[in-house]
């Protein structure tokens, strides 16, 4: 069975990028992020999966398909952008604190800086490390992050 390095998830309304709120978001679209991603994953020798979710359960199910070595797709680190879900999510929460290997969770944008709803993340509380406010580098900072972590480990 195959072993992915990086499992990378992404929440509900993510799939609106470039079209959604471009002041706070940017213009990047998910796919350009997606790309910018494998571009660096590659340079770094890694491989990686990529999941996009609208619905909460899916995501929970792929975040169980890579937690264990004996999973359907194992992988080696999670990045979660949790979107919406972060701020409401146990079985996120569940989930990621099944994943057996390192984790971080990010966002585009810098969620202390906005609504007060927004500062809670039950993502924080399980995951590694936390990144965001820096758009599409909030991703390429987590795969540098999750490499250095991967390293570590041996």
């Amino acid at each position: 069975m195959m072993k992915t390095d990086l499992l990378i998830v992404n929440g509900p309304n993510l799939n609106m990028l470039g079209t959604r709120e471009p002041g706070i978001y940017g213009a990047d679209t998910l796919e350009d992020i997606e790309a910018a991603c494998r571009q660096l994953c590659e340079q770094m020798g890694l491989t990686m999966r990529w999941f996009q979710s609208n619905i909460e359960g899916e995501m929970v199910t792929a975040i169980q398909e890579s937690a264990f070595e004996t999973s359907p797709h194992p992988a080696r680190g999670l990045i979660i952008n949790g979107a919406a879900y972060t701020h409401t999510s146990i079985a996120l929460y569940d989930a990621v604190q099944l994943f057996q290997g390192p984790s971080i969770e990010i966002h585009l944008s810098n969620t202390h800086a906005r609504e007060a709803f927004r500062k809670q993340s039950f993502m924080s509380l399980v995951c590694d490390g936390i990144i965001q406010g820096f758009g599409r580098d909030s991703y390429l900072l987590a795969i540098r992050g999750i490499s250095g972590k991967l390293a570590a480990q041996g």
